[in-house]
């Protein structure tokens, strides 16, 4: 019999492939029904996945400034990072905005810091200098790494580079705000409610696009969809039941993950230049956990 430990972090595994694919995911469903159409759909199923398996909360028992700023958080880093892939000019474009909206960990884990108050370790400043290189490298493409070259490469889409950068912010204060004053409280299944609200919302003032109604399309958007509510569910689970410092170190080789599910799914080939950068960023975010796992392990010692 496998223990309810072992099938909480089973379930946290199967949540980050699941996120892994997320990036390939939404950039094939732009191409069928629209940036914003496509996104508003994809948010809408994820709602009744979401639903079906969790049911619906009681929201009086929510604190409310947990809606209130959870909501907030999740809703408009969900919308940036949708529209940022979305609005991506073609499919390798799409799979660097995804590395960096993978920004999110190190930052997480920077404001982790100003939030709880830990000392400063110079650690954590490797780390973040190293996650901000590879990202570098990676916008750079196969040209010469220089700013000139850098600037240029941004400003051939400027709004999808700063949705990506600002959802990454935006998902690290989520992160760390909401795990404060949710009071144990999920209240993803009413912040996913929000999310496609906001973005049907979004889409009645947007260009009409005509979307691709098939057989493929259908079946890409129910897979979508359920892939993205069944994430933050398995997630859920995982993080209440499962090992959470094991699916916490695995989180952080999520953009390595992504990058593959995203190269496999667009059918992009994707450069050395791309994979060392992806490479930076992930150990950039490895380094930031150290840093704060060393504090931990100090803290242990100190109380033995």
């Amino acid at each position: 019999m496998i223990s309810s430990a072992s099938k909480g972090t089973l379930y946290g595994i199967v949540a980050i492939f699941l996120w892994s694919t997320i990036v390939g995911l939404i950039r094939n469903i732009s191409e069928y029904f629209g940036p914003v159409g496509g996104a508003a759909l994809i948010y809408t199923t994820g709602t009744i996945f979401l639903i079906l398996i969790l049911g619906v909360p009681k929201l009086s028992l929510f604190p409310k400034r947990y809606l209130f700023w959870g909501a907030l958080l999740f809703v408009t880093y969900e919308v940036c990072l949708s529209l940022a892939l979305g609005f991506a000019t073609d499919r390798t474009q799409a799979i660097e905005l995804g590395m960096v909206n993978y920004l999110w960990p190190s930052f997480t884990l920077a404001l982790a810091v100003i939030v709880n108050k830990q000392r400063f370790s110079i650690l954590l400043i490797v780390g973040l200098l190293c996650s901000f290189s590879g990202l570098v490298w990676v916008v750079s493409g196969d040209n010469p790494l220089t700013i000139e070259g850098l600037w240029q490469n941004i400003q051939n889409n400027p709004l999808s580079y700063i949705l990506a950068f600002s959802g990454a912010i935006l998902w690290a204060f989520y992160s760390n705000l909401t795990r404060l004053i949710s009071g144990g409280n999920n209240g993803i299944v009413p912040f996913f409610l929000l999310t496609s609200l906001a973005l049907w919302g979004q889409y009645l003032f947007s260009t009409p696009v005509e979307w691709i109604i098939d057989t493929k399309s259908i079946t890409l958007l129910l897979i979508t969809g359920a892939a993205i509510g069944l994430a933050n569910a398995a997630w859920t689970i995982g993080m209440i039941r499962g090992n959470v410092t094991l699916l916490a170190t695995l989180s952080y080789f999520t953009p390595v993950i992504s990058t593959a599910f995203s190269s496999i799914l667009l059918s992009t080939a994707l450069s050395f230049s791309f994979w060392q950068g992806v490479m930076m960023v992930t150990g950039g975010s490895l380094i930031c956990w150290l840093a704060t796992r060393q504090k931990k392990i100090k803290v242990l010692k100190t109380i033995k």
